[in-house]
Parts: structure tokens; sequence; C-alpha cells
């Protein structure tokens, strides 16, 4: 049961930073590309990041194919190890929402097999003590 837990407590969290970051680039949009430009960024990527986000958070929401959720995984790992080096090499404090997304993402990921019907290869399966 804790393990259920883990993984909607921690699934929502990610996705709803997700959620909320494409909703703030698009409302927000001169500001996110100066904010990238700062980062070291190309402007032209704010479209491709508004589309990616909301797709990797469909992708793990609905779970159509396990490969494209735990390729969306995958993105979203990269995605936020380079979200925060970026801050860090910036110096801008900007990192927490990085490493809460990134600790999420992995309680995520290493539950998902406890609670999802069609289990990952990728994740730890649970076999053991069957599912809670």
């Amino acid at each position: 049961m804790a393990r259920k837990y883990a993984y909607w407590i921690s699934t929502t969290l990610l996705c709803l930073l997700y959620l909320a970051s494409a909703t703030m680039y698009v409302t927000k949009g001169d500001m996110v590309r100066h904010a990238l430009g700062a980062l070291g960024y190309p402007a032209y990527l704010v479209p491709i990041l508004i589309t990616v986000k909301i797709l990797g958070v469909a992708a793990i929401l609905s779970r159509v194919s396990v490969a494209l959720s735990d390729l969306a995984y995958a993105g979203m790992f990269y995605h936020l190890l380079l979200a925060f080096s970026a801050h860090i090499n910036a110096g801008d404090g900007g990192f927490p929402p990085a490493v809460i997304g990134f600790c999420a993402l992995l309680v995520s990921f290493f539950t998902q097999n406890a609670v999802r019907a069609t289990t990952s290869p990728y994740a730890p399966s649970h076999a053991q003590g069957g599912r809670s």
C-alpha cells in the first residue's frame, strides 16, 4: 500500500511540476526565452519544450505504451539533470524545482511496477512481495 501512495504522490507532483512549467512557458513566453538565453539555451527551444513536457505527462499518466512511458521518464531524467546543471552553472539559485522533480521522478519510476498492471522491464519488479 505504501508503494501505491508513493507512486501516485510522486507521479502527481512530477506531472504538476511539468504542467506548471509548460503553462508558464505559454503564458510568460518572453520571460522564459530571456531566462533560457541567460542559461545558454536558444529561444527556439521554448515551443519544443512546451510540447515535449505536455506529451511526457500524457505518456506517463495514460501509459498507452510502456516503452513510450519509459521513454518519457528517460527524457524527464535528462531534462531535470540538465536543468539542475544549468542553474548551478548560472549561479541563479533556480535549481530547487529540478531537485524536487528529480526526486519525484525517481520515486515514481521505481514504484511504478507496484501500481501499474503492465509492468516496465526497466523498473524493479516487486514479485517477491506481490502487489500491495
